[in-house]
């Protein structure tokens, strides 16, 4: 008998169905982070908050004048778990007390640092900034992915950074030739 290795989702996206229920998850693209047999973390990329970076540099630095460009820069919230803490995706290219690189020439930070350097000028060209995380314990996202509440698509850098955040979803679908409004929750058996 052949072993069976899981599948893991580590650097895909995970596009909620159109029938998810779950509020926290309806209509939502997700960049996993990591998905290991104990369990998956992820961010949420398509729900921009009524927050933007300056809002968070005012609540870390308040005796200090953000730059105008930091209220143009908007905070996604990354998902239910956490939702006071932050975490950056952006290129590689840059070191921060708290990055973790990930496949692809992609990091992940979270540590304040690179919040002060994005303000200051100094930080990565393209970043993306979450308040809270998507978790799964172990079993849970498999589980899931087995009831049809998931599509998984491979990462793309250009709908991560390039496009816009209400057109991350429609573009994760097109980039697997899927029209989401046309699918449906019943999985086919034949």
């Amino acid at each position: 008998m052949k072993k069976h290795t899981p599948t893991y989702l580590k650097h895909q996206l995970l596009m909620a169905m159109p029938h998810m229920a779950d509020p926290n998850f309806a209509h939502t693209l997700t960049y996993i982070v990591e998905h290991t047999a104990n369990g998956a973390m992820g961010l949420v990329i398509n729900r921009p908050m009524d927050l933007n970076l300056a809002d968070i540099l005012e609540q870390l630095r308040p005796d200090t004048l953000s730059s105008p460009l930091c209220e143009h820069i908007p905070v996604y919230g990354g998902g239910p778990v956490m939702v006071d803490r932050g975490f950056v995706l952006h290129p590689a290219t840059m070191n921060f007390d708290a990055t973790v690189e990930l496949p692809d020439g992609l990091a992940l930070t979270t540590s304040a640092d690179i919040l002060f350097s994005i303000a200051d000028g100094r930080g990565p060209q393209r970043s993306l900034v979450c308040l809270g995380y998507a978790g799964w314990d172990a079993g849970q996202l498999e589980a899931e992915l087995a009831d049809n509440a998931w599509l998984t698509c491979p990462y793309s850098s250009d709908i991560l950074f390039a496009t816009s955040s209400e057109l991350r979803l429609d573009a994760a679908a097109k980039h697997l030739g899927v029209n989401l409004n046309l699918l449906t929750s019943q999985a086919g058996h034949s």
